[in-house]
């Protein structure tokens, strides 16, 4: 993450001032301005709790038809929290939990969260190099993993500090008969799930809503992921600020979400995990994207709120006899736009289908807790789609944001910068990175190294992120983080990854190598064996060159780089 000089922090508070008394006078009239929190506790564990005696017989979770109440939901992770203990887990010890979307995740994540430990989410599309990285990096101990994934992740735990595996199947709290044809096989073979269950229920414990709570790890500008410290107080203050994003107050209207978004990515926890959870309300969750499953539960279930990419809508307005459909429910419908983006044209389509407007989600990242503005209320003539993109709207309620130059200090109005973020959901730091921890945060802000500007109402508009950091599908690709992972290649002397323009995906990565003296190896068997040490979205196209360009101090040129990969058909 770029770092900059830190400004004084009066001005920064000066230009604050001036910038909130825009954000005032523009604020939507439906967004409540400050929360109202049901309960006191900051903490997700008594939300659970709470809603577990209120309306301890609400579905939490539905999973293709197999319903988990809030009752059960507390019984289930207080059991695996038992589970925990009796291995010897204890406060502060990191648990990963390696799983694709599926209830287990958020039994795991609670139980862990339930005896004081630390939730580790550990991406399920990861090969060898970066699932071993990422578990010594956090030191987890204890895993709960996929049957699918056990043999990877046996083939690395000698270079972690892995003391017990745990395995489980989607299958495990799969219906005999589901109500959308699930898109993984319905058996398989022994599980420890059971066993885990069967464990006693782990007494309650005073909740820390301060201690650390997860590790959620993100890319960056230099080397591997890095994990970002995050509390309960950060997850709570989260749920509760998208909530008032959608116009309503925490618990005034449980809302019935389908999630789909994969859970171990801080987006589809917040709207498919805290966003449900902390309001009493229902995830209708998805193992993936299925366009025929979506249509018949937001149909069924009477969904009213949902995340998806911009594609994920056009493919639900795709299907045959999709006008049949009752949509009349879902009116809190968010896009994200990655491939294809929200348009006038677009968002017409969705109103006449369903009657409701659909809307751009919100500015964030990872180490916000990623859903830091507001962009309910400025839909009028497409005041959002047709000002410049991106428009990100206004900072939630308890959060600011500032643009700022390369010195630190803040720019006028409609000037382009830095964008830098002050939240209550701010990472406490990047775990065991303490010089990365002093660079990102600044008296209290976030140098996020986006690139944005504030317009006359004090709203956010994004216009580029790093310009190295490449999104394909949606997914965040860092290419420092592949550089690396080539780098493990023997046969590799240097290596640069540059975005390259896909009509497809967005962008894709492309790799540019050097070889060591004397090694042959072509372009397309380096992409082979990237595609065996690396997630799927990550493989680049990899082009061997003689030499990489360099500049006089010894950096590779990157901007010739990104000129000679648009070259490449």
């Amino acid at each position: 993450m770029p770092t900059s000089p830190s400004s004084d922090p009066t001005t920064l508070e000066s230009a604050l001032a001036e910038i909130r008394e825009l954000q005032d006078a523009a604020w939507p009239p439906q967004v409540p301005r400050t929360v109202e929190y049901p309960i006191e506790s900051r903490t997700v564990i008594d939300y659970l709790r709470h809603w577990a005696t209120a309306r301890p017989q609400t579905v939490a979770i539905d999973f293709y038809g197999r319903a988990i109440t809030y009752a059960e939901l507390d019984e289930l992770s207080d059991r695996f929290a038992g589970w925990l203990l009796q291995r010897g887990a204890s406060a502060g010890d990191r648990v990963g939990v390696h799983l694709t979307n599926c209830p287990q995740f958020h039994v795991a994540m609670l139980g862990i969260l339930k005896i004081g430990a630390v939730h580790v989410p550990i991406n399920p599309l990861f090969r060898e190099h970066e699932l071993a990285y990422e578990l010594d990096d956090a030191g987890v101990e204890i895993l709960l993993t996929q049957d699918s994934f056990a043999a990877v992740v046996e083939s690395v735990r000698g270079q972690t500090a892995l003391r017990h595996v745990a395995i489980t199947a989607l299958s495990d709290l799969l219906p005999a008969k589901p109500s959308v044809t699930p898109p993984f096989d319905s058996t398989s073979g022994p599980t420890d799930w059971a066993e885990i269950m069967d464990s006693p229920r782990a007494e309650p414990i005073p909740m820390d809503p301060d201690a650390l709570a997860a590790l959620n790890y993100t890319g960056g500008t230099t080397g591997m992921p890095k994990g970002c410290k995050h509390t309960q107080a950060h997850m709570v203050y989260t749920a509760a600020t998208a909530t008032l994003a959608g116009g309503r107050q925490v618990g005034e209207a449980p809302p019935v979400v389908l999630g789909f978004l994969p859970i171990f990515w801080i987006a589809g926890e917040d709207f498919g995990i805290l966003y449900p959870l902390i309001n009493g309300g229902t995830v209708v969750l998805l193992n993936r994207w299925d366009p025929e499953a979506a249509a018949t539960l937001v149909d069924s279930r009477g969904v009213t709120s949902m995340v998806g990419t911009v594609d994920n809508y056009v493919e639900l307005m795709d299907l045959p006899g999709f006008t049949d459909r009752d949509f009349s429910t879902l009116d809190n419908a968010m896009a994200v736009s990655f491939v294809l983006k929200l348009d006038p044209a677009i968002r017409g389509r969705w109103r006449d289908a369903t009657g409701h407007v659909l809307r751009e989600a919100s500015y964030g990242m990872t180490e916000t807790h990623t859903a830091d503005t507001i962009t309910l209320g400025f839909q009028t003539d497409d005041e959002d789609l047709l000002s410049e993109p991106v428009f990100c709207g206004l900072p939630v309620p308890g959060t600011d944001v500032l643009i700022v130059d390369e010195a630190g200090a803040p720019v006028p109005v409609g000037q382009p910068g830095q964008i830098i973020v002050r939240s209550p959901s701010l990472l406490t730091g990047y775990y065991g990175k303490p010089d990365a921890t002093t660079a990102a945060l600044r008296d209290g802000w976030l140098q996020t190294g986006d690139v944005g500007k504030l317009n006359g109402k004090g709203a956010l508009h994004y216009l580029a992120r790093n310009k190295e950091m490449i999104k394909t599908n949606g997914m965040s690709v860092f290419p420092s983080e592949v550089e690396a992972l080539l780098m493990l290649h023997p046969d590799i002397q240097s290596a640069a990854v540059v975005p390259k323009p896909d009509p497809g995906k967005g962008q894709v990565p492309f790799a540019f190598v050097q070889l060591l003296p004397d090694r042959q190896v072509s372009g397309e068997e380096l992409r082979e064996w990237a595609a065996r040490n690396m997630a799927t979205y990550k493989v680049p196209t990899v082009e061997v060159l003689d030499a990489l360009p360099m500049t006089a101090t010894g950096k590779v040129r990157k901007a010739d780089l990104f000129a000679l990969a648009e070259e490449y058909k």
